[in-house]
């Protein structure tokens, strides 16, 4: 019988920067490619990730903007259908604080290295946002 991915959710704290800041970075073939991948070519609602000139094929399902964005790989077609990733946005109310919360799909023995593949993509946008 063949594993089934485990849902599982990651939460990084950004402080104070704006939700329409952060939001180019997380839904534009422009901002993704800043921090996510080698580059992003967008046709509609078809994302194509390349990361060391390797393609992957990513279906945006839904988004609301400046809110969140869900995508789901079209390598999990018919494997794992119920998969995808996202990116959402939440603002502390007491501290004004921009939190950002990965969502993702990962088989139970990769799952450690999924999120260390996250940490360092968010370290990376980080950077980029000065945070």
């Amino acid at each position: 019988m063949q594993m089934k991915k485990e849902k599982y959710s990651i939460e990084y704290v950004l402080g104070r920067i704006s939700a329409p800041v952060l939001w180019p970075y997380l839904s534009t073939a422009n901002g993704l490619s800043e921090w996510f991948a080698d580059s992003v070519e967008v046709k509609g609602k078809d994302f194509v990730f390349i990361w060391s000139k390797v393609p992957q094929e990513a279906l945006l399902i839904t988004q609301r903007q400046g809110v969140f964005i869900r995508f789901h790989w079209k390598e999990d077609e018919g494997v794992d259908s119920k998969a995808y990733f996202e990116f959402r946005i939440d603002q502390t109310e007491l501290t004004d604080d921009i939190t950002l919360i990965i969502t993702d799909f990962a088989y139970p023995d990769e799952k450690d290295e999924s999120i260390s593949l996250w940490n360092q993509q968010i370290s990376s946008l980080k950077r980029l946002l000065g945070c």
